[in-house]
């Protein structure tokens, strides 16, 4: 793709040096709203499940979730994309034609089904260690947000949050054991000012633009009135709420979701002024 072609995507225009042109394969094309989800190759168990269902909540809401393709907390988050049956993007530090790491071909090949892989490298270009900050420039860029699950002091998902904050992306960290070397990194971040990754709610609420482009932002609605532009699973939870309040284990059990997807998509209802949480934990819709 040609930095003229009509779908070049115009976040990249926020590059001091954005590349010429990029090689994409797959069937979709970065498209606001963008989530990074980035972490350390040597990730603990736990920081995988995290980046796992961070990247399943988001594209149970129709984000878009972006990240490097590499071991750990990177392949996790593309992974818990792709179990959502949402879109997932691939940036490689290598060229689209090189699979790397190898052992991620069968997840490269999921990706570009639903998603797609991008580089700026000559399409047969091998990693070389020069090439991955490039990589994290351009997953900076196309985000709205990054999340750092996991990182050492000297990781580079800190390369990804540093070209963010340049950008004025917004970047949060999951806080972590002080003992925990995969945890040093992001522990650091968070000293530093960087917002506690806690929940899907810490992210929506400290994304503007994210909140902003799901479900239909703004205030309550006239009884009866649906808001316009729900996505379908949004539209679904608000079918099986009645006019009495509900708890959201009574109405997770009705749908058969889990808490933690469950709980995501209320997060952006109540943000679309669409559900509204009542005292001993139950939720009512506002309409």
């Amino acid at each position: 793709m040609d930095s003229r072609a009509p779908d070049w995507p115009d976040r990249l225009s926020h590059l001091a040096r954005p590349p010429a042109g990029l090689w994409i394969w797959g069937v979709a094309r970065p498209r606001p709203p963008v989530v990074a989800v980035v972490g350390s190759r040597l990730a603990t168990p736990a920081g995988m499940d995290i980046a796992r269902c961070l990247g399943h909540e988001l594209a149970s809401l129709g984000v878009q979730v972006i990240s490097g393709m590499a071991r750990g907390i990177d392949a996790a988050a593309h992974r818990g994309a792709l179990e959502a049956g949402g879109e997932t993007l691939a940036v490689l530090g290598c060229g689209i034609d090189v699979c790397y790491p190898r052992q991620h071909r069968q997840l490269r090949s999921q990706i570009v089904a639903s998603g797609c892989v991008i580089s700026e490298e000559d399409r047969d270009a091998e990693p070389f260690k020069s090439q991955f900050p490039k990589r994290n420039r351009l997953i900076a860029a196309l985000a709205v947000a990054v999340v750092v699950v996991e990182a050492t002091a000297r990781s580079g998902a800190l390369s990804t949050a540093r070209w963010a904050a340049d950008l004025g992306r917004e970047v949060l960290a999951v806080p972590g054991s002080i003992r925990t070397p995969q945890s040093q990194g992001t522990n650091l971040l968070i000293r530093d000012g960087v917002r506690p990754y806690l929940s899907i709610t810490d992210l929506l609420e400290a994304t503007p633009e994210l909140a902003g482009a799901l479900p239909a932002a703004g205030g309550a609605h006239p009884l009866g009135m649906v808001p316009a532009g729900l996505a379908p699973p949004l539209e679904e939870i608000l079918g099986r709420m009645g006019s009495a309040p509900v708890h959201p284990d009574d109405l997770g059990t009705a749908l058969g979701l889990p808490a933690s997807v469950l709980a995501a998509r209320l997060g952006a209802l109540e943000l679309a002024g669409a559900v509204m949480s009542l005292p001993g934990g139950q939720v009512a819709r506002t309409f």
